[in-house]
């Protein structure tokens, strides 16, 4: 049964030191409240793995000391520009990039999903990123006569954590048609979720939300927290909060600008109210 836990604080404190973690990109609700309590906890060494790529919540983490490993295929903040704290950790090798395409990391998610050890593709082969992915392999199609494929392993990560525009006590997490979180949550060993309302009844059992379900069988624990995208948009609740965020990028590209950026909305008093 999905735990339905007191706070996004308890929540937090589910994710380990040096997990993987796989976090959906910046058009679907990346779980913020979460996140900052867990820099206010401290954790350390996480393998962010972007599904498919990652933005504001990746490039906190990275800035806050928490990333070791970043395993996407992109990491942007949108019409906000670069993200400046990866930018800054790549260029000083503090953290370990691990290069993906869109399609390969959605591959071996559905590895994982299936419980294959590997996906294939080929629009990889020619590339130049296969010479720094050492752990994808260009294998002959079985069925195939002088037909190479590029197979990519199994992508299970520790725990899959989004947010969501609402749950029920069942576990039964309504995500709309932001799939990727669906791939997440069927892929990882455990999924966490913040949502912005836990209801009462079944989300499963009325036609017009089972379809953007994911059953409580594949959510581990959740928390409510109202406003735990902000500053991320959660469509069709909540605008993105596009004033913040253009001072997010404005502070994060100094070290000390990201400082005072952590200390008032993580650290301080906004993080508290």
């Amino acid at each position: 049964m999905t735990d339905l836990l007191p706070s996004v604080e308890a929540l937090a404190a589910r994710i380990p030191d040096g997990a993987m973690v796989a976090v959906p990109p910046d058009y679907t609700p990346g779980a913020n409240a979460l996140w900052r309590a867990a820099i206010r906890r401290g954790v350390r060494g996480l393998h962010l793995v972007g599904v498919p790529v990652f933005g504001y919540q990746g490039d906190l983490l990275i800035g806050a000391g928490c990333v070791a490993t970043a395993e996407t295929s992109a990491v942007t903040l949108g019409e906000h520009g670069l993200a400046p704290r990866f930018t800054a950790a790549v260029k000083a090798g503090s953290i370990r990039v691990l290069d993906a395409t869109c399609p390969a990391v959605h591959a071996g998610l559905q590895a994982a999903e299936r419980g294959a050890p590997f996906s294939v593709m080929r629009g990889l082969i020619g590339s130049d990123i296969l010479a720094r992915r050492t752990d994808w392999r260009v294998i002959d199609n079985p069925f195939g006569d002088d037909d190479p494929v590029v197979a990519i392993p199994a992508l299970r990560p520790d725990f899959a954590v989004f947010h969501a525009r609402k749950a029920d006590r069942h576990g039964n997490v309504w995500i709309g048609v932001r799939r990727e979180c669906m791939l997440m949550a069927h892929a990882a060993r455990d999924t966490l979720v913040t949502a912005e309302e836990i209801v009462d009844g079944d989300l499963m059992a009325d036609e017009a939300t089972k379809a953007g379900c994911i059953p409580g069988l594949y959510v581990t624990a959740l928390a409510e927290a109202k406003q735990g995208a902000w500053p991320q948009a959660v469509p069709g609740h909540y605008p993105a909060d596009d004033v913040h965020l253009a001072r997010y990028a404005d502070l994060a590209r100094t070290e000390e600008g990201f400082q005072r950026y952590l200390a008032e909305t993580v650290l301080g008093r906004e993080a508290a109210e």
